[in-house]
């Protein structure tokens, strides 16, 4: 009875110290949509709450820890969507679920402009994503998600490569630099197709989100339905393309 007695306490503190977390975070990412990255103060959420700033540094360490506590927030919130996705889709069907999970990406990225701003876009990350805390294991889980699917369409529909002569030597080096356990096994010209279609698709859905194509195009749509058909077409899924979208 004693042992029941004692545990009880100290995890109802736990909750109650769990739940004050998920309130700051929450506080903060009502602040960044209200006032942009300058406004997640530590000052500024301890007054929403009711709060001094000390007593909230019994939470977190330091303003960075509060950014990067909510970043990985934001990452696990657009996993879950883009695992959602993907799983709506047939099993079987790698094809349906890597253009369902693109474009749940790109839909988030649109409807949560502030939160993607502050996940892909803002220096403050740079400084808390080099650390083996919660935001860059959030960052891996998020790079999985695409990772994954890349590496099964591979495995089951080996598609076609480059040659590396004919690829710069220089970006050839870099990429069997990787870790392979960051590559996924994967060789070196379909890692560089990887990053290829990634670097067309986060390129796109972040000039779409900063409205960077607003100077030539009302509606960027169009635009990025022709990338994500010429990333198909990259990975030998232009068929599959047709088949599922017209």
């Amino acid at each position: 009875m004693a042992q029941t007695g004692s545990a009880t306490p100290e995890t109802r503190r736990g909750q109650r110290r769990q739940a004050t977390l998920r309130e700051i975070t929450s506080t903060a990412r009502q602040l960044l949509l209200r006032d942009g990255i300058v406004g997640v103060t530590v000052r500024a959420i301890a007054r929403e709450m009711g709060m001094t700033p000390p007593a909230l540094y019994r939470y977190f360490d330091s303003h960075e820890d509060v950014v990067s506590a909510l970043t990985a927030d934001l990452y696990d919130e657009l996993v879950a969507v883009m695992e959602q996705a993907r799983d709506a889709q047939p099993a079987d069907d790698v094809a349906a679920r890597l253009f369902a999970v693109t474009l749940a990406f790109r839909q988030w990225a649109l409807d949560h402009r502030p939160e993607f701003g502050l996940v892909f876009a803002n220096p403050i990350t740079s400084m808390t994503a080099q650390l083996p805390d919660a935001c860059e294991l959030a960052g891996q889980r998020f790079g999985l998600v695409f990772g994954a699917l890349f590496n099964e369409l591979w495995q089951s529909r080996p598609f076609d490569v480059p040659d590396l002569a004919d690829l710069d030597p220089h970006l050839v080096e870099q990429i069997e630099a990787f870790d392979d356990e960051v590559r996924g096994g994967l060789p070196v010209g379909a890692t560089y197709l990887f990053l290829r279609c990634w670097v067309s698709l986060y390129g796109t859905v972040t000039m779409e989100v900063f409205n960077h194509l607003h100077w030539a195009l009302e509606d960027s749509e169009p635009m990025f339905e022709t990338v994500m058909a010429d990333n198909a077409r990259i990975l030998g899924l232009a068929d599959d393309h047709r088949r599922l979208y017209g």
